[in-house]
């Protein structure tokens, strides 16, 4: 288990930012809700920061952006600081003090493939059972094998939770989504593979299936339900329903920036917090006005009544089929800011399981890369700053004098599986597919 000195004082006096002129990178989705509302409702400025926000065409662009000092930092896949720490892609050191949401994502299928799903799902009173599982998809993915059709999947980028949680929804039904092997330099992630899935940006999701090029997709909001207002496909399934509450994403900065300019990395975060308790606040009353912000083109650039779709807590699955699911997008309640050191041990789990990280790795290891990429140290010096203006109250954070970092087991997964973030390798053993143990692919 951790433990560790912290080297941000929450007692210090926070002094004046080092840097005030900052442009952090975000991509096209809803969740990049925490940067636009902290730029429009003034918290940036109020931290004596001035920010420049700029959509970033994919998500490699944007690590590579924060890598090499275009960008100061990002909305980032939970993924992506991890990997690029242990070299997996990229090598940097990126470190997050903050997570951006939990949940927000969607598996979308082509007409076609839904049309056939169906066959299999139980109905009641007129309307499919949710959640959907991959079960009802295997009979369609072994007829294309059978025909000789390679049966095409999207996600956003080979660290991505939407890659894993796709990846997870798959084989839980029992469909292999493949192995990546990068000793061998293969990290096409299509070794051993029934589903192939490969990289497509998200704003690009609907066309790509609307061209024929892939069946299904996992990817966040608004390009779900942007596939049900062009009639072009039905979701799924949400990751709320594969892992309730999963964490999502987190903003990333380089390692070298924090120890630079240490009282704007805490005063980003303490922007960042304002936004995000605003963004729940009074039972998500904000959504609406975060919506409409979100709407314009300098942000995610979609129709306001597809992205208020999920954002206001409902999910449109079939035409017609909307459904309550307020915990959709979560960005502050259930201390969904946290960066807890038992999420990105999950991230790590997963890169093991399906082979981006190829050779075994002891608990301790995932402890230790944890530790050096999660930093609740600067999460804690802005909260507890926050707290002494009487901006926030100390019961709206984690108990920061016995927090550990790893939330208690979790139960909630769509395959009935448990997740403790203190035994990795004891949690991946579970698992009938994917690498475990001394597992090597040759």
């Amino acid at each position: 288990m951790l433990s560790a000195a912290l080297p941000f004082s929450a007692s210090a006096e926070l002094g004046e930012p080092e840097k005030d002129e900052l442009k952090f990178g975000f991509i096209k989705l809803t969740d990049m809700a925490p940067l636009a509302v902290a730029y429009e409702n003034g918290y940036f400025e109020d931290e004596g920061l001035y920010v420049t926000l700029e959509a970033q065409a994919n998500w490699k662009v944007l690590l590579d952006g924060v890598i090499d000092g275009q960008l100061d930092g990002a909305h980032m896949l939970a993924g992506q600081p991890l990997a690029a720490t242990i070299g997996f892609g990229t090598k940097a050191h990126i470190v997050t003090p903050f997570s951006m949401d939990l949940n927000g994502n969607g598996i979308t299928v082509s007409n076609a493939v839904w049309k056939e799903m169906k066959k299999n799902i139980p109905h009641e009173n007129g309307k499919p059972v949710h959640p959907i599982k991959a079960d009802y998809l295997k009979p369609v993915v072994e007829s294309y094998i059978d025909e000789g059709k390679p049966f095409n999947m999207g996600m956003v980028f080979p660290v991505s939770t939407h890659n894993y949680e796709l990846r997870y929804w798959l084989a839980a039904g029992g469909i292999h989504p493949g192995y990546y092997a990068p000793h061998k330099g293969d990290i096409s992630g299509q070794i051993d593979a029934e589903a192939l899935l490969s990289v497509t940006p998200p704003p690009q999701m609907p066309a790509t299936l609307e061209a024929g090029t892939i069946y299904g997709y996992c990817v966040g909001e608004p390009w779900n339900q942007q596939a049900v207002f062009k009639g072009i496909g039905v979701p799924v399934i949400t990751d709320y329903e594969i892992w309730k509450n999963n964490p999502e994403k987190v903003f990333g900065l380089n390692k070298e920036f924090t120890e630079k300019y240490p009282n704007t990395s805490v005063r980003i975060v303490k922007a960042l917090l304002r936004a995000a308790k605003w963004l729940d606040e009074n039972d998500n009353a904000n959504r609406p006005e975060a919506v409409e912000i979100l709407s314009r083109s300098e942000y995610v650039g979609a129709d306001y009544d597809v992205i208020a779709n999920s954002m206001t807590g409902t999910f449109e699955y079939e035409k017609g089929d909307k459904r309550e699911i307020p915990d959709f997008n979560v960005f502050f309640r259930y201390n969904a800011t946290y960066p807890y050191y038992s999420d990105a041990i999950w991230y790590l789990t997963q890169m093991r399981r399906w082979g981006q990280i190829s050779e075994p790795k002891s608990d301790d290891w995932y402890f230790d890369v944890a530790k050096s990429v999660y930093r609740p140290d600067i999460y804690q010096a802005a909260a507890e700053a926050l707290i002494e203006e009487g901006e926030m109250d100390a019961a709206e954070f984690p108990a920061f004098a016995t927090e550990t970092g790893f939330k208690p087991a979790q139960t909630d997964f769509i395959d009935g599986k448990v997740y403790d973030g203190s035994k990795p390798n004891a949690y991946l053993e579970q698992f009938p597919i994917g690498l475990k143990g001394t597992d090597v692919i040759q």
